[in-house]
């Protein structure tokens, strides 16, 4: 596992390094100085943020601009540390007092390099992935500054083993994994960006951007994945039988996972359900799709509640899509009258009242009524009247034609009948 690491080497490497810095009187001076620092920083950035903080927030920008600026506040303590380090060593260093301030001076570089990291990251919107990306830089050029990469690398990379001609170190993994989040994070962020412009191509319709959207996203993290890996040494090839056997479990365990995948892309492909449909779900659920993602299709119904259903159920399941092909919808509302009634007046009176209900029934297929039972009590009828924005709901227009139709039908004296039960009670005696 270990190759080549000498432990007592660097146990007298440490030993000597603690005394000749530790161990001296410049380097308590130096602790002091930095603790100064440090606290008379520390002071003046909160009063500083106190007044400055008030000041943001009352600012009419926007919130990533306001993000920006709160994360730029948070850079004045390592500045103003850094800014009082810079003037105290600098006498320190002269006449009389002649300190040696080299680690002063280390820690000024590490102090800067963490501001110029910090305000390089403020374009990632996410905070940790910001932190982590500011972080493992800052860790990586402290150690640089301190000349400490260089032996760091080669103990990382000592720790290692090997299965015949193939060789796995600890650097290798550290190397990809740094490299893998940052090109996946880049792919995410590219893909984003990718998305965002080709929903602004009009010559496009709706599911055509989102199928390119998906494709374009899977092959930026596919290649991704591959080139972080590459890239760190470790051969792919190296990794096929035992691929093998993780992606086989891989693949059982996330079945419905790669379901949804691709049934989210066929549907996009055939184009029976895109967004902006409104859709009629075996459950009842009613509503329009909003967004179509990997795994699941957003549904937003009336009463604003978003479903998140799973792809493979609008393949598996049936599904009233209300907007595939013509747009035109017909609804219907049964209705009977008492049999004192004409029937001819009647079907006039509905159909006039379903034409005038609502300024969103169509004139052309205009409305029908028809005599469909002489039922125990009632003449019963259906009228019948077309929309072609069902987005906007149905249910509301079937309340606007039964309200006109109640309010014709009593200006015109026609009742609605309803059943009528009588019990008898027999003396036995």
């Amino acid at each position: 596992m270990l190759e080549n690491i000498d432990i007592a080497q660097y146990w007298n490497k440490i030993v000597t390094w603690c005394g000749n810095f530790f161990w001296s009187a410049d380097t308590l001076y130096q602790g002091i100085i930095a603790a100064t620092s440090f606290i008379l920083g520390l002071i003046l950035y909160r009063i500083a943020s106190r007044k400055i903080t008030p000041l943001i927030e009352s600012l009419d920008a926007p919130y990533i601009a306001k993000r920006i600026y709160k994360n730029l506040i948070r850079l004045l303590f390592p500045l103003i540390t850094l800014t009082l380090l810079f003037i105290i060593t600098r006498i320190a260093s002269t006449d009389p007092l002649n300190i040696d301030v080299t680690l002063s001076e280390g820690l000024m570089k590490v102090l800067f390099a963490w501001i110029v990291i910090r305000i390089a990251v403020q374009f990632i919107a996410n905070s940790a992935i910001r932190n982590f990306f500011a972080l493992v830089t800052w860790s990586i050029a402290a150690l640089s500054i301190f000349g400490w990469l260089g032996q760091t690398t080669q103990t990382l990379d000592s720790l290692a083993f090997s299965v015949g001609d193939f060789r796995l170190s600890a650097l290798a993994v550290i190397k990809s994994i740094l490299m893998l989040f940052a090109l996946l994070y880049f792919a995410i962020f590219l893909s984003s960006f990718t998305e965002r412009r080709i929903f602004k191509v009009k010559s496009l319709t709706r599911s055509s951007q989102v199928l390119i959207a998906k494709i374009i996203r899977v092959i930026l993290i596919v290649f991704a994945i591959l080139i972080g890996v590459t890239s760190a040494g470790i051969d792919l090839s190296l990794f096929a039988v035992f691929g093998g056997a993780i992606g086989l479990g891989i693949g059982f365990g996330l079945q419905k996972g790669i379901s949804n995948l691709f049934s989210g892309m066929l549907l996009l492909i055939d184009q029976s359900i895109k967004p902006g449909d409104v859709l009629e779900l075996e459950n009842g659920t009613f509503g329009w799709v909003n967004n179509m993602a990997a795994r699941y299709t957003e549904i937003i119904t009336r009463d604003n509640k978003s479903f998140l259903i799973p792809n493979e159920e609008f393949i598996t399941k049936r599904v009233v899509n209300w907007s595939h092909g013509n747009s035109l919808i017909r609804l219907e509302v049964k209705f009977g009258v008492h049999y004192n009634s004409n029937p001819h007046t009647v079907k006039k009176l509905a159909q006039a009242a379903a034409a005038n209900a609502h300024s969103r029934i169509c004139e052309n297929p205009a409305p029908v009524c028809h005599l469909t039972e002489f039922g125990e009590s009632s003449l019963n009828f259906k009228l019948r009247f077309w929309i072609k924005d069902a987005e906007q709901g149905v249910t509301n227009m079937r309340g606007a034609v039964m309200l006109a139709l109640w309010d014709a039908l009593k200006e015109n004296n026609i009742a609605i009948p309803y059943p009528h039960r009588e019990i008898y009670l027999h003396d036995q005696g």
